[in-house]
């Protein structure tokens, strides 16, 4: 794998990573970023860091996905308003039923063609085939899976076994509030693909697992997001 450049960049390597890693993995804002380097010494702009975001965001983040292990073949498909630009729009997102975020894309319609693009865009990249698709009662997942010939793996209108992508919203939701709502279509699609594939890597429901279980999973995504900058 080709390694990233920072070549051109007055701050070191290292404090870019940091920024970055700071940003899409905790609820932070540009300036909270900002502040937290200021304690360790180094002085750089908002600005600076938000250019670092998108220039070197994306990028890591399609490295990260790269390196996921296979989605399970058992998706959840759910879509949540967003308001965007002053805009309402919405967010198509798609899960297995460990809470891997597969996919996302952000929709001005709610309707069949939007849920063909979500699932075109799905059975493109994913290297499984689906098992099942679980759905809410949204009339236009039905007449996409028609289309497709996939109507024999829909699992309609069962919102507790739904549970799992309703679930997976709420981190977005903390981010929209932090950053004030999205400004843009285009990017609201940027920072919610990056901060997917972040998401996907650090995600550790401690809660279910053993301590020494919890410090494992932290090494291998300590390493997964080190091998990804590098």
């Amino acid at each position: 794998m080709k390694s990233i450049s920072f070549k051109r960049h007055r701050f070191p390597a290292d404090v870019i990573r940091h920024a970055v890693w700071l940003y899409f993995r905790f609820s932070l804002s540009f300036r909270d970023v900002e502040e937290l380097l200021a304690q360790r010494g180094i002085d750089v702009s908002y600005e600076t860091i938000r250019c670092w975001t998108i220039k070197f965001g994306p990028l890591i983040a399609r490295r990260l996905k790269r390196r996921r292990p296979s989605p399970s073949p058992h998706w959840h498909l759910d879509e949540m308003v967003c308001s965007i630009g002053g805009k309402r729009m919405y967010l198509w997102r798609a899960v297995d039923d460990e809470g891997e975020v597969m996919d996302l894309v952000v929709q001005r319609r709610r309707d069949t063609e939007a849920a063909l693009r979500l699932l075109r865009r799905l059975l493109h990249s994913q290297p499984v085939e689906p098992q099942t698709i679980t759905t809410d009662g949204l009339a236009s997942y039905g007449a996409a899976l028609d289309v497709l010939d996939l109507r024999h793996l829909h699992r309609p209108g069962r919102l507790r076994e739904n549970n799992r992508a309703e679930n997976s919203h709420l981190p977005i939701r903390r981010r929209e509030r932090q950053q004030q709502r999205f400004k843009s279509q285009a990017s609201a699609q940027r920072f919610l693909t990056t901060h997917a594939a972040i998401y996907n890597t650090f995600s550790i429901q401690r809660h279910l697992i053993s301590r020494p279980t919890l410090r494992r999973f932290r090494v291998e995504a300590a390493t997964a997001w080190a091998a990804a900058v590098a």
